[in-house]
């Protein structure tokens, strides 16, 4: 087989990537390692700045999320005793929208159908060839049928343990990374949400966040240490420690019910650089990973995603090379503002090991501070609703 630039990945970044370059006349084929099933069973966060919707609006693959997703002009962070509304829309004329990652990832699956794009899913022993030239190739196995696709590119959306990034060369790769020490239980119920707005809750316990899915569907988190089992977590203990974290203004509007997922999950903070050599780019968590704090995942890989294709829309349709020479500068100089972001906002609301009570006091202070300065909240709104591009 052969096409003009081969997508490593078909989750969310790799299936907005192969429609975007689709729209442009660009041939792309998608390769994916695990079934369309488990792609799709993937529960993941579901705040989305204007950059993915209005990709997805210049698609037209909008129908389900005109419909059904949230806009959210705001959001709200809990120090114990109230809430600190940050109001996003007010602070920079923007808004995001809560509308889960599975769903997006439903839509661009429905839409690929559609439209043709080709993904070949199941694909075994994915390996990548030849990047530091003009000609690369993937081999992979179909079926126990040996495969190979030549391309001008090949692109890695394939995550944080895919092939991509272990195929860049050690000599030009240099990783950044910070461990959390602690994790996030979540719970997923079929509930309506306790608020109409996220609630990020800085306790004593440690940290809480009360989220949604849709208006009968909430998603909760709660921290616990790196070690904890979820078997010490049954749904109850898992409702009080909320009601206790959330506050007592939240802890009367929690409507409980039977988890349908739970899980916990690690937090890390990684970038790896470059996000380009030779033929070879990477886009999404294969290129850097942010705690959840922040819902800046999915956005950075949508960030990646509309860089890159107008890099290879220049290329192909213009013979310019210049936006492919800058691509990993302009994608990091976007990634490292919103690592920055996920950092602050995980350091200033959760429990690290050795917190003293001067530690302490400075989270109330900032989270005070916070309270009574619009330059305070400004800042926090710019970063939360998304830096422009």
């Amino acid at each position: 087989m052969r096409t003009q630039v081969v997508i490593i990945g078909a989750g969310p970044a790799g299936l907005l990537l192969g429609h975007l370059l689709l729209a442009e006349g660009i041939d792309a084929i998608l390769v994916e390692r695990a079934s369309a099933d488990y792609v799709l069973g993937r529960i993941r966060a579901g705040v989305l700045e204007t950059t993915l919707t209005d990709l997805l609006h210049q698609l037209g693959i909008d129908e389900r999320l005109n419909a059904e997703g949230l806009p959210h002009d705001g959001f709200n962070l809990a120090d114990g005793e109230r809430l600190i509304r940050i109001d996003v829309a007010a602070l920079t004329g923007r808004h995001v929208t809560v509308y889960g990652q599975t769903e997006v990832t439903r839509d661009l699956m429905t839409a690929a159908t559609e439209r043709g794009l080709q993904i070949i899913y199941e694909a075994a022993d994915v390996t990548l060839h030849g990047i530091e030239g003009d000609a690369p190739f993937v081999t992979f196995r179909e079926n126990g049928v040996p495969k190979r696709i030549d391309a001008r590119f090949i692109v890695g959306c394939d995550g944080f343990h895919g092939p991509s990034r272990q195929a860049m060369p050690a000599h030009v790769a240099q990783a950044f990374e910070k461990v959390y020490p602690f994790g996030w239980l979540g719970i997923l119920a079929d509930v309506p949400p306790c608020n109409h707005e996220l609630i990020y809750a800085s306790h004593d316990n440690g940290f809480a966040l009360a989220s949604m899915r849709s208006n009968t569907r909430s998603r909760y988190y709660i921290q616990v240490p790196l070690d904890e089992k979820i078997e010490a977590w049954p749904d109850d203990r898992v409702w009080d420690e909320l009601a206790v974290r959330l506050g007592p203004d939240v802890a009367g509007n929690i409507t409980r019910g039977p988890a349908i997922e739970k899980s916990i999950a690690p937090l890390r903070s990684f970038v790896f650089e470059p996000m380009r050599h030779g033929s070879l780019f990477l886009a999404g968590d294969s290129a850097h990973i942010v705690p959840p704090t922040g819902a800046k995942g999915l956005n950075l890989a949508a960030s990646d995603v509309a860089y890159l294709t107008r890099a290879l829309t220049a290329f192909f349709n213009a013979h310019d090379n210049d936006a492919i020479a800058q691509y990993s500068d302009r994608a990091l100089a976007r990634v490292w503002k919103a690592e920055r972001f996920s950092w602050q906002l995980t350091s200033l609301m959760h429990r690290f090991p050795g917190t003293t009570p001067f530690d302490r006091r400075m989270q109330m202070a900032d989270l005070d501070y916070i309270a009574s300065s619009t330059a305070a909240q400004t800042t926090i709104a710019e970063n939360y609703v998304g830096l422009p591009l």
